[in-house]
């Protein structure tokens, strides 16, 4: 595979296709989340000192954003976006010509990028009843209406201090004040894993 030369994107979509004739998609779960490489060089397209899970401290480290349709047959990691920083990588012509990032890549955010890769998958016939990802998707005010406008159904974390429409809209309070308010039979525990 060092000396295998094939097109990155070709590859992506014959794995999509793969994953969704084999796993099934009915039922399925899109998951969308970032995660960071670490790396040694400054030179990487992306590349900035950061906090990174997999590392569990600030490092070096890229970060991409990935899809995978998660069913009762398994799973798999469909396609990714690489995230270029704003102030570090975009506006600096001459680092990105050094990395080899083409003039077209702009700034995205993360929450972007995974409406991006959700918004292809589901144009590649990859079928999933929701939606989910962790509260830097269920912050973004553009994310949720993509989803909505597609009908799917979505379950991605905010933050306890975000304020929710109640009564039709007619009040506005905090997500955890109303979870704490509502009475034990309204909850349904449900596996995640």
């Amino acid at each position: 595979m060092r000396y295998a030369r094939w097109v990155a994107d070709a590859v992506r979509d014959d794995l999509r296709s793969c994953a969704a004739d084999h796993l099934g998609t009915d039922g399925a779960v899109l998951i969308v989340d970032e995660t960071g490489f670490v790396k040694k060089s400054h030179a990487s397209a992306g590349v900035q000192r950061r906090y990174t899970g997999i590392a569990g401290r600030v490092e070096n480290s890229q970060v991409g954003v990935f899809p995978a349709p998660a069913a009762e047959r398994g799973r798999a990691l469909i396609d990714r976006r690489l995230y270029l920083p704003q102030h570090s990588w975009c506006t600096d012509p001459e680092r990105r010509q050094q990395a080899g990032i083409p003039e077209a890549a702009q700034f995205a955010t993360k929450p972007r990028l995974a409406g991006e890769t959700i918004t292809a998958a589901l144009d590649a016939g990859i079928t999933a009843s929701r939606v989910t990802g962790d509260e830097a998707y269920g912050q973004d005010p553009h994310l949720r209406p993509t989803l909505e406008e597609r009908g799917i159904g979505y379950v991605l974390a905010v933050a306890c201090s975000t304020r929710v429409r109640i009564d039709q809209g007619r009040t506005v309070i905090r997500a955890d004040v109303l979870a704490h308010r509502l009475p034990a039979p309204a909850w349904q525990p449900h596996s995640a894993g």
